[in-house]
């Protein structure tokens, strides 16, 4: 990407973002359209966060059996695996899933729309395109993403707790004791900061790159690619200063 592509996608962003400020500060959003969307972002993606969830957390306890075992750290998997999972497994995993599922059929059905000529349809109604569509769409991912962490910590716990009772013969109250005791509130609150976040970017970025499709069909793919690949650099950002400025 050149620098004044960069300047440009940049321009647009913060256009994007203070006409939805605007909007949402006068109460313009659809709300037919936001809980439409919040079913079809959050409901629909809940299966398969929990069985992505259940399976992450068995392979983060197998990864840690063989040191638990080799330093006879049993009353430390709690603590070790919730402070794992709060903050970084959680929200990251999910938050890559949740861009690969719901950030790329956003970009592309927003870029179908742009294609097909349905935007310009809605303003000549004099329906804004960003109110009716955008705004939910964003407003959506962001109350969704935080519910799904939420949801993908407590089976990511479950699968990493029977996991390990499974490898290494820790009982369930152990795993229970050293999470509730370490474990802090603020580690899942750093987790839930970042889930908002990551679903900021994932809605911001796929409707932005699926409103700025050209060229027909081909458009499509080459803005559903963009805005994964966006939204995933996205995620990492957030992730970096998100951990480095909450303790």
């Amino acid at each position: 990407m050149s620098w004044g592509s960069f300047v440009r996608s940049a321009d647009e962003m913060l256009t994007l973002i203070l006409a939805l400020v605007t909007g949402a500060l006068g109460g313009r959003f659809d709300a037919r359209e936001t809980w439409q969307q919040l079913y079809l972002v959050g409901v629909r993606s809940l299966p398969i966060v929990i069985v992505t969830a259940i399976f992450a957390g068995g392979i983060s306890a197998i990864q840690v059996s063989a040191h638990v075992v080799r330093f006879q750290a049993y009353d430390a998997v709690g603590w070790g695996f919730g402070f794992v999972v709060f903050r970084e497994l959680g929200p990251l995993l999910i938050g890559l899933m949740f861009s690969g599922r719901v950030g790329a059929f956003n970009a592309a059905e927003l870029g179908t729309m742009k294609v097909t000529e349905q935007l310009d349809a809605l303003r000549v109604l004099a329906i804004n395109p960003l109110n009716y569509l955008v705004g939910p769409r964003i407003v959506a991912m962001v109350v969704m993403m935080t519910a799904l962490v939420m949801v993908g910590n407590v089976f990511a716990l479950l699968g990493g707790m029977l996991t390990a009772q499974v490898l290494v013969d820790v009982d369930p109250m152990v795993f229970w004791i050293s999470l509730t005791d370490y474990v802090r509130p603020v580690d899942l609150f750093n987790g839930l900061v970042k889930a908002g976040l990551f679903g900021f970017v994932i809605g911001l970025v796929s409707c932005r790159h699926g409103l700025a499709v050209d060229g027909g069909a081909p458009g499509v793919g080459r803005a559903v690619n963009q805005a994964v690949v966006a939204s995933a650099l996205g995620i990492f950002c957030f992730d970096y200063l998100v951990t480095a400025i909450l303790p």
